[in-house]
């Protein structure tokens, strides 16, 4: 995992950063999220940029290439860049005006990049979605995109980043998506209505 940081000044709204493992659930339960908080423009729900087509099987997220991807870090358009599983993620520069203002943030991270994301972001809080491991395998292996032995080494990799990270939020998304949703929404419902 590589990361560079862009953001060349401090902001002071909360960059709320959602983590977990594939399958997890965690474009849903930011769509979940973003589909309950639709009247608030005070929390922004960040678009990545990713060096993966774009397809339903996958978040939201504007697709580039590795050259499209260059070309817009030598624009400067990122406050964020890493690398990680083969693919680059950038976090557009447009979110410092939002965090500038004092307003919170959310965005789909990566675990991995979550010290790199602290270095930048000062004001990043963890979100962590967690998933009982025996239903993380059924996720991973109804949606048939990996095979058996790349579902158990997500399933390790999962267990190992848990270990020695300290999220400041974790929700479990074992159960039904309200019952998560409806948690993702009230912490951030919380946060924004403190920075107000």
């Amino acid at each position: 995992m590589q990361a560079s940081r862009k953001l060349t000044s401090t902001v002071p709204g909360p960059l709320i950063v959602v983590l977990g493992p594939s399958g997890s659930g965690k474009d849903t339960l930011m769509s979940y999220a973003r589909n309950e908080l639709a009247a608030r423009d005070d929390v922004l729900f960040v678009r990545r940029t990713i060096t993966r087509p774009a397809d339903a099987g996958s978040e939201d997220h504007l697709p580039m290439t590795d050259v499209e991807f260059d070309a817009a870090i030598d624009r400067g358009d990122f406050s964020l860049t890493w690398a990680a599983n083969g693919l680059r993620y950038g976090l557009p520069r447009t979110i410092e005006a939002h965090l500038g203002q004092g307003k919170p943030a959310v965005v789909n991270g990566s675990r991995g990049a979550w010290g790199v994301i602290r270095q930048v972001f000062p004001t990043a809080v963890a979100v962590e979605i967690r998933v009982d491991r025996s239903i993380l395998a059924q996720r991973l292996q109804s949606r048939g995109r990996e095979s058996a032995q790349e579902i158990e080494a997500r399933l390790v990799r999962a267990a190992a980043l848990e270990t020695g990270f300290e999220a400041d939020v974790v929700i479990d998304n074992s159960g039904t998506l309200e019952r998560a949703g409806l948690a993702l929404v009230g912490y951030l419902t919380q946060r924004a209505d403190v920075q107000s």
